[in-house]
């Protein structure tokens, strides 16, 4: 009789047909090919981050333990306390890059609280860790997850903080123990949410190996493609994990490569807004929301669900909207054609991680969403508010009949300009980029991964007020004052039933003057504009090596024409904001 498969998922799997030789080569080849873009870091870097998660493990029972001191608890329940380190996001699923930072989260029993862990964790951790070690440390409190930003011997380090409502924290814990929940708030729910869902993830997946490799490439992918990141609408690296995970599910013995050119054609073809599931929904005493559009209205405008497998389950893809859909999808397709012919042998792996043509040849017009500052600190908090934001806006423009798609790139730029009067200052918020200082290099705020604008981007605006209370303005020998600048640029495609002059400087006002309204924005120390920007005009710190700006077309006179011909020339509509 033959052995019972096990069914991974909530349906049967579509094929357990073991990889051919062909298959295994062809995935050969695609590993060989995530080797040579760099997707791989060498053993002597995961030996060193494997010794300093060791090391932070023994310092998070070591705060606990002098925590309990401080409060006077007896010996017996210091002893017992414990403490232990959860990794999450790309590293706990094993699927990182070298240089990327690693989510940890230090879980302690109930006696601690998140004021300790500002007020004594940063000591220890210079106490116990090598003289020297710590190159940068930032604690975040106004985050709505307690976070301290590290860099420890080169190694960047997210150090979240949550508690439990009990005793003692062993080693040997579960988080996915759905009892462990409860008693607790939503900020704390919310911290060991990142843990649990890495670890279902991988309890989930047929082969662990596979689905690393496979979830490797599709990162990569989706990177280069600029669809990439949930606060500007696109999932993030968690739900492209889920996504690899369900394909997996439904293939449980094939390659990563042929997983990969099964997951653009199931997820590019799937019937949105069907959502996409992992595992049965988990039943619960708890009584915590989980995501239900028969019950909750909001969750039915959901477009492309993916739905977490912990519980509460909740849409790790809430903020996609209809412009964000229609480019993932078209990426999705795109994807699959590339894939096919990689597999047909026309193409190789390297065509499938082609960098995006989003400035220089996807759109003749944007909108600059420009947000500034007089301080560092301060613009760290209102461009991340600000990137929150955005998306609103474009979802303003997709309401417009006569904009077909309005696409946000996933990054912001972040600038410094050298500024001497309040006209200069306005012509940079304008979009001038003659002020920009010269010695000081654009970056995109995905490079800089600031906490701060981290917090305020994925919603605690609480933290912005505080910022902006404290600093003077930057200035120099020259009497320059700085202006820190971060911008975010959408692409707008018109309908062809648009006009030759598109205004949208009513949905452009009334977005800006909400958010002014709220943030912590303070006139005449924080900054917001929105202007139109042709693609001939985008400034050159946007396009990578090798790629050039788009050249304004000569205007052909065809005398052929009529001079009352209402034919729509697309090269001369324009936008007005």
């Amino acid at each position: 009789m033959a052995a019972v498969q096990r069914q991974w998922g909530i349906t049967p799997s579509i094929s357990w047909t073991p990889p051919s030789d062909f298959d295994i080569s062809h995935n050969e080849a695609l590993i060989e090919e995530l080797k040579s873009q760099g997707n791989y870091e060498a053993p002597t870097e995961t030996e060193q981050k494997t010794a300093l998660l060791q090391r932070l493990q023994r310092i998070a029972i070591e705060f606990v333990k002098q925590v309990c001191r401080k409060k006077n608890l007896p010996q017996a329940t210091v002893d017992a306390a414990g403490g232990k380190i959860f990794t999450y996001g790309s590293y706990r699923l094993g699927a990182y890059a070298p240089g990327s930072d690693i989510d940890t989260l230090v879980v302690a029993p109930r006696h601690v609280s998140r004021e300790d862990f500002f007020n004594y964790m940063p000591l220890i951790l210079e106490q116990m860790l090598p003289q020297g070690a710590i190159e940068e440390m930032k604690p975040v409190p106004e985050a709505y997850v307690p976070i301290i930003k590290l860099v420890i011997s080169g190694t960047d380090i997210d150090l979240n903080f949550t508690r439990l409502a009990i005793s003692s924290v062993p080693l040997a814990l579960d988080c996915r123990d759905t009892n462990l929940l409860r008693g607790l708030d939503e900020r704390e729910l919310r911290a060991l949410n990142g843990p649990r869902v890495a670890d279902e993830l991988l309890e989930l997946v047929p082969q662990k190996k596979t689905f690393r490799t496979a979830l490797r490439a599709i990162k990569l992918w989706a990177q280069r493609r600029a669809v990439y990141g949930n606060i500007a609408g696109y999932p993030g690296g968690v739900a492209w994990g889920m996504l690899v995970v369900r394909v997996c599910q439904l293939y449980p013995q094939a390659t990563g490569s042929l997983i990969i050119e099964k997951f653009f054609r199931i997820i590019g073809g799937w019937n949105w807004p069907q959502p996409i599931i992992l595992k049965e929904a988990e039943e619960n005493s708890l009584q915590a929301r989980v995501w239900n559009p028969k019950i909750y209205a909001s969750d039915r405008y959901h477009l492309m669900p993916i739905i977490t497998p912990a519980y509460p389950a909740m849409c790790a893809t809430h903020n996609i909207g209809h412009s964000t859909k229609k480019i993932i999808i078209q990426e999705l397709t795109r994807g699959g054609d590339i894939a096919d012919k990689i597999h047909a042998g026309r193409l190789q792996w390297k065509d499938l991680f082609t960098k995006h043509t989003f400035f220089t040849k996807d759109y003749k017009y944007y909108l600059s969403v420009i947000s500034g500052s007089k301080t560092k600190d301060a613009q760290s908090s209102w461009s991340g508010f600000v990137e929150s934001r955005v998306r609103f806006l474009v979802q303003t423009l997709e309401n417009q009949g006569s904009i077909a798609t309005a696409r946000l790139f996933n990054k912001g730029f972040a600038r410094e300009h050298h500024c001497r009067t309040e006209d200069d200052i306005h012509a940079v918020m304008c979009g001038d980029m003659q002020f920009q200082a010269a010695n000081v290099k654009t970056e995109t705020t995905d490079n800089i991964n600031d906490p701060r604008h981290n917090a305020a981007a994925q919603g605690n605006a609480d933290g912005i007020a505080t910022l902006n209370a404290d600093g003077e303005a930057t200035t120099n020998d020259s009497e320059h004052c700085a202006l820190f600048t971060t911008t975010y640029y959408i692409g707008v495609e018109l309908s062809q039933e648009s006009t030759k002059k598109l205004d949208v400087s009513e949905e452009s006002r009334d977005w800006k003057d909400q958010q002014c309204r709220q943030g912590g924005y303070r006139d005449g120390h924080n900054f917001l504009n929105i202007t139109p920007t042709r693609c001939y005009d985008l400034p050159l710190d946007v396009f990578g090596h090798g790629e050039e700006r788009p050249v304004k077309a000569r205007k052909k006179v065809n005398r052929n024409i009529s001079a009352t011909s209402h034919k729509r020339d697309l090269d001369t509509a324009g936008l007005e904001v």
